[in-house]
């Protein structure tokens, strides 16, 4: 290659210029001398307007040169197909690029990582965590931590299997999973269990106004125990409250501002923590009102001494120990919330939504663990199974717990209604799908499940039942089971054959729901026949 003026070396010129001009990448026989080059640059001018003319013009403009011109004429036009080529296959390449669309929604999402986190925390955080400290006094520190840690281990490998569902098939709700891997069983079993675990939620809430709701007006007027007027008695308060504040909220047609009112739960429940915590610091052991002369406390039917009530247990199991995991169980379950967060997350990804609900457990499991300990720990094993009630053993007047249980109050008597609408929701999609709103439907759904709850509620004597019911049957279908099957069902054998790793522990997992559901069941049902009644508590 010559060196002659910097202008005029071969590697001056750039490939697509060579390739307009001659269209003779790579070189045969060597890179073109400076001399030819400058040639060809200066007739590029010259052959774009031959592009543009005749051959005829092209002689008469270029003179003795028309025969290498022809020539180069045909190296140009060939150029220009191959560069149209390339122009056209980058463009069919980045048409199947650019475009970033989540695969499962036809809209992009714009709710922040850290909202989506809120979200779904307030999914999560519900009732549960007032019986969090009793199934602690039933299992002992060591165990109950285990217990914690393994559900909440397990709650974030069942959301790994519910994304990947979603990713599979684009579908957004828990029912239409169902529906996709079963047909409509599939659906109506999905739909069945959501509702079953929403109705005990709705139960625990009245419960909580049950025997909540007299405590806060005997604290209003002076009196440190139950007067015995009507207007303290529990199954009338929660039937006025159903009536004159919770149906109407319920009969909106849609939640609207309501839905803020998770927001509010989540902030209550991190007071409740705040006063337990503090509460932990004044409260003496043993309790006054709970230790005779003879100093001899009798807790769970157990006649123990004032050392041994007053001693953290590391490691218990008795009759109560089956409500346990149970308990733990109702206190994690968020899944039929996750793909619709999911939904609105900015920026939507499996392992953007896998990390959000990775934070939101972690957070919530920070807060049951704190909650649990503080409270067995002042209260050992006098802790009731509504740990909020325990406290009143210990002042009636208290002023701070009289703002715990009013803000207690109001978050899980706003929060009824907004768990109403998926419950009638699901119940209008199994029996009249595909028809158009109906007001009388929509009243008629509200006022048969207000009127069912509040039956339930007054017949059973303890919320330790509810929790330990629904955590032993719906909850460880919408934990363990359901995202097992559907996964197994829904994830091609060409993408994950049925004896991969994947699917052996999906179904694996499912296992260990139905034994977790057996076991807890039986022991619940044996203590119902051994005891012969459910323990109350101190209710």
């Amino acid at each position: 290659m010559c060196v002659c003026d910097s202008k005029h070396t071969a590697s001056s010129y750039s490939p697509l210029l060579l390739i307009k001009q001659g269209g003779n990448l790579p070189w045969t026989g060597g890179p073109p001398s400076c001399d030819e080059l400058a040639h060809r640059t200066h007739l590029a001018p010259t052959m774009e307007l031959d592009n543009l003319g005749d051959g005829e013009d092209a002689h008469m403009l270029n003179g003795s040169v028309s025969e290498s011109l022809n020539t180069e004429r045909l190296n140009m036009e060939d150029g220009d197909e191959a560069e149209e080529a390339a122009l056209e296959e980058r463009e069919k390449f980045l048409s199947h690029v650019v475009p970033q669309k989540s695969n499962f929604t036809d809209f992009e999402g714009k709710t922040s990582f850290g909202m989506s986190v809120f979200n779904l925390s307030n999914a999560i955080m519900g009732s549960g965590i007032l019986g969090l400290a009793y199934a602690m006094s039933n299992t002992g520190i060591i165990l109950f931590v285990f217990l914690l840690i393994s559900i909440a281990l397990l709650s974030c490998y069942s959301i790994h299997l519910l994304l990947k569902c979603s990713g599979v098939v684009g579908i957004r709700a828990y029912e239409q999973l169902g529906l996709r891997a079963f047909g409509t069983a599939g659906k109506i079993l999905a739909a069945v269990i959501i509702t079953m675990h929403n109705v005990g939620a709705m139960s625990s809430y009245l419960y909580i106004i049950k025997y909540e709701l007299p405590l806060v007006i005997q604290t209003f007027m002076g009196l440190t125990s139950n007067s015995g007027a009507w207007y303290m008695n529990g199954n009338y308060l929660i039937v006025i409250v159903s009536i004159l504040v919770i149906l109407p909220l319920a009969l909106m047609k849609h939640l609207g501002y309501l839905g803020y009112t998770s927001g509010f739960s989540l902030t209550c429940m991190v007071f409740f923590l705040c006063s337990v915590i503090y509460k932990y610091s004044v409260i003496p052991c043993p309790l006054n009102s709970t230790v005779a002369e003879n100093h001899t406390i009798y807790t769970n039917g157990q006649k123990l001494e004032e050392e041994d009530v007053c001693t953290a247990k590391l490691l218990t199991v008795n009759s109560q120990t089956a409500y346990s995991i149970p308990i733990v169980a109702f206190a994690f379950v968020c899944h039929p919330e996750v793909l619709p967060i999911y939904t609105e997350l900015r920026r939507a990804s499996k392992s953007r939504m896998q990390n959000v609900a990775n934070v939101s457990i972690f957070a919530m499991f920070i807060m049951y663990l704190l909650t649990a300990i503080f409270g067995y720990l002042t209260f050992y094993g006098n802790v009731e199974s509504e740990m909020l009630h325990t406290y009143n053993k210990v002042d009636p007047l208290d002023k701070l717990m009289l703002c715990v249980r009013l803000a207690v109050l109001v978050a899980v008597t706003l929060t009824v209604p907004v768990v109403l609408f998926p419950i009638r929701r699901a119940i209008q999609q199994l029996l009249c799908p595909g028809q158009e709103f109906k007001w009388w439907r929509h009243i008629l759904i509200a006022v048969v499940l207000l009127i069912a709850v509040n039956i339930l509620v007054i017949f059973v004597p303890n919320i330790r039942d509810i929790f330990g019911v629904i955590g032993a049957t719906s909850a460880p279908s919408l934990i363990f089971i359901l995202p097992s099957i559907f996964y197994i069902r829904i994830v091609p054998n060409e993408k994950e054959p049925l004896r991969s790793r994947p699917k052996i522990q999906a179904a694996l997992f499912a296992s260990l729901g139905f034994i977790f559901m057996i076991m807890s069941l039986s022991f619940i049902i044996v203590d119902w026949v051994t005891t012969g009644k459910s323990n109350v508590g101190g209710h």
